[in-house]
Formats: structure tokens, C-alpha cells, sequence
């Protein structure tokens, strides 16, 4: 089921025996592990935490069973569980436990690679049985407008104003990884004095995610300045972000650079081609792709994504100097956007 705050509660007020949080994303089920944990810390618990993803079944019931001097409840704590790494027979084991303990609070993470991580059947066997037995919810990652109130909420947390705009360009920047998000507000707002951040802070100040820098990158190269984008390539560098890494977000600009220009080609406005290919978030990226994808022929897109193919198979296998390599690979770049 969806997480559902009401439910928790009383799954809370009631002695649940079992709380599992599942998700795509690591931050989403830390910090709701955390709310359950401080709430259970009131009752002075023994608490053990064995460290995923694939505890020993034998250390969780000893865990689970071992007896307190002072009647105390127990509570086990498995972060980052990973069902689908155990064998079936441990697995039952590990089912067993959560079946069998009488006086033990299980409080269960799994972060799931993709959304069909959740469907395998050994990840499906166990949140059906915490379901059953327990309180189990999936962690749906935010929406943009969410990530904005979680910012704002933040930011008022610390006597901060965080106005909308200001808080979208900063998703805009930095991407929507809520660990980093949390960073910057908190940077941010120490920067205001605690008083209030503006977009000119975000943009003085904000923190770029990878694939918003290359972004950054890919629009210079389009709009014919490649001694800039040389340069911005350069500092990605400096700051040592793994050449793969900077190849990869290359690949997803072009990509969507490619699938909006056929998407003209057919007549189809970007807004066609954001749901055909299942994106999700706010459009705003693939709209400035439909943008450039304008100055480019379809057969100039495709010659650059088989050249950012072969930048990444040379990354992983040739013994010529990567940084050489992904340099190279931007300034033919650049040599076709002028063709």
C-alpha cells in the first residue's frame, strides 16, 4: 500500500510487531524509519541494528529472542534489507521470525533498484507478509510541487522564507535528490542570515547536480561556444566527477535532443513525446531538448549519439587517458553542431 500518515499512527498506538518501508529512493525510507524509531526510543527499548542487505538470519532471531532483564521491549532495527539477495530457504527463516517473535519491534528498509524491484518474488513474498502481519507502505518519490513544500517546510524550520521561485530554481539546479536538497536549504538559509533566500543566492550559490552541469554544457556546445563548454567540461573534472558518469548525462541530453526531433519529424510537440516515453517529473528539460533539437537534423543527432557510444565503450576499455578521451569527444561535438 501507499504510505498513508493515519494508518502509521495507529499502527504505532496499537504495538505493531512489524514496520517496513520500501522504496526507490534511500532518503524516503530513512527518514520515516527514523520517525517510527523515535516514537518506539520513548518506551526505552534494547535495540539492535544489523546492517543490510542480507543480515543473518541466525543473528536476527537472536536478536529478536533475547531476553531483557528489565521486560523491555525489543526492537530490531534491518536498514537497507535486501529480500531478493537471500536464498529461498533463509528467507523463510527470516519470515519465520516475523511470524514467531513475541516481544520484538521489527523496523525494516528496503530501497529497490527500479520500480520492478518491488514485483520479484521474493520482494513481493515479504512485503505481502509485513502487510499481513504489520504495517508495510511503499514510499512514492515526491512530486516536484512536494519537493517545494519539503524545501519551504525546511527553510520555515529555521525562521527561513523560502519563496516558490526561489525554491523551483533550485530543484531546477540541483535535481530532486532530498538529501542534497535538505543540504542546500540549510547552506542556503545560513547564507541569508536566516532571513530569506532569493533566486540570486540559488544561482550565486546553489549546488549543481551532475546532469544540470552537463546540461549547462551540451547548451553552450549548441549555441556554438565550445571554448566554454571545454572549460565547464574541465571544472567537472577538476571537482572529479567520473568521466562515465559525465559521458552518461552527455548520452541523456542527446537522447532527449533525438527523440523530440523525431517527434517533429512526426508532427508530435514534446509534450507527446514526454508521455510516450514515460518521463516523469515537470517537462521543462525535454522542452529546452525540443529547442535545440531545432538547429539539428536528425542525422546530425543520431552521429552524435554514436559518437557519445563510442566515447563510453572507449571510457571502459580503451587504455588512452579518459580525460583525452570525453575532451576529444566534446570538441567533435562541437565540429558537428557547426556542420
Amino acid at each position: 500500500m501507499n504510505y498513508d500518515a493515519k494508518q502509521l499512527k495507529t499502527a504505532l498506538e496499537n504495538g505493531c510487531p512489524v514496520f517496513y518501508f520500501y522504496s526507490t529512493e534511500e532518503y524516503l525510507v530513512q527518514a520515516h524509519a527514523q520517525k517510527v524509531l523515535k516514537v518506539l526510543a520513548n518506551e526505552d527499548p534494547d535495540m539492535t541494528r544489523l546492517e543490510g542487505p542480507t543480515p543473518a538470519v541466525e543473528e536476527i532471531l537472536l536478536a529478536a529472542g533475547t531476553i531483557s532483564f528489565f521486560s523491555t521491549r525489543r526492537v530490531v532495527v534491518l536498514p537497507l534489507l535486501q529480500p531478493t539477495a537471500y536464498g529461498e530457504k533463509d528467507l523463510e527463516l527470516l519470515c519465520d521470525a516475523l511470524r514467531s517473535t513475541e516481544n520484538a519491534v521489527f523496523v525494516i528498509t528496503t530501497v529497490f533498484a527500479d520500480e520492478k524491484g518491488k514485483l520479484a518474488k521474493r520482494a513481493k513474498k515479504l512485503i505481502d507478509l509485513c502487510k499481513t502481519i504489520g504495517f508495510a507502505a511503499e514510499l512514492a518519490r515526491p512530486t516536484a510541487n512536494e519537493l517545494v513544500k519539503e524545501m519551504q517546510r525546511r527553510a520555515k524550520e529555521q525562521g527561513t522564507e523560502l519563496p516558490p521561485e526561489a525554491a523551483r530554481d533550485l530543484l531546477e539546479r540541483s535535481g530532486q535528490d532530498q538529501f542534497l536538497l535538505g543540504n542546500e536549504v540549510d547552506k542556503l538559509a545560513a547564507l541569508s542570515g536566516y532571513t530569506a533566500i532569493t533566486r540570486e543566492m540559488v544561482a550565486q550559490a546553489g549546488t549543481c547536480s551532475l546532469d544540470a552541469d552537463v546540461f549547462d554544457m551540451v547548451n553552450l556546445i549548441q549555441a556554438g561556444r565550445p571554448a566554454p563548454a571545454l572549460k565547464k567540461l574541465n571544472e567537472l573534472l577538476q571537482l572529479q566527477n567520473d568521466p562515465i558518469a559525465i559521458a552518461g548525462a552527455l548520452a541523456g541530453s542527446y537522447i532527449d535532443m533525438y527523440r523530440t526531433r523525431c517527434g517533429l519529424a512526426q508532427q508530435k510537440a514534446y509534450p507527446t513525446v514526454f508521455k510516450d516515453f514515460g518521463y516523469k517529473g515537470k517537462d521543462w528539460r525535454l522542452r529546452r531538448a525540443s529547442e535545440s533539437a531545432g538547429r539539428y537534423r536528425l542525422s546530425q543527432l543520431a552521429s552524435c549519439l554514436e559518437l557519445i557510444q563510442d566515447l563510453d565503450e572507449k571510457l571502459k576499455s580503451s587504455p588512452v587517458d579518459e580525460v583525452v578521451l570525453i575532451q576529444t569527444a566534446v570538441c567533435r561535438l562541437a565540429e558537428m553542431r557547426e556542420r
